[in-house]
């Protein structure tokens, strides 16, 4: 008998929705962990789309490896200087 795994579920609801993170379970390979997911997960249609993930399978990074892209406040554009050139190009100037 194969050993149970734990798998991380994920779903979609519908469109252009993200994936989220609803849960965990132990399956013995992925196929069991997607029926098993369906199953659990989507009973009452609160899904489209399913993701399992082997927990063993995700890469993970603490925060001594984020913390470089803290203080990068230039990656975060809030609109305003596309707006301005628009508005520039509409007046011509």
């Amino acid at each position: 008998m194969t050993a149970s795994q734990i798998y991380e579920v994920f779903l979609k609801a519908d469109g252009k929705s993200e994936f989220r993170h609803v849960g965990a379970l132990g399956a013995a390979d992925n196929e069991m962990a997607l029926l098993l997911a369906r199953e659990c997960y989507c009973r009452r249609a609160e899904g489209e789309q399913i993701w399992v993930v082997r927990r063993d399978d995700i890469s993970s990074a603490d925060s001594s490896e984020t913390a470089p892209n803290r203080n990068k406040s230039h990656r975060h554009n809030d609109g305003k200087l596309v707006a301005e050139h628009r508005r520039q190009l509409r007046e011509g100037s």
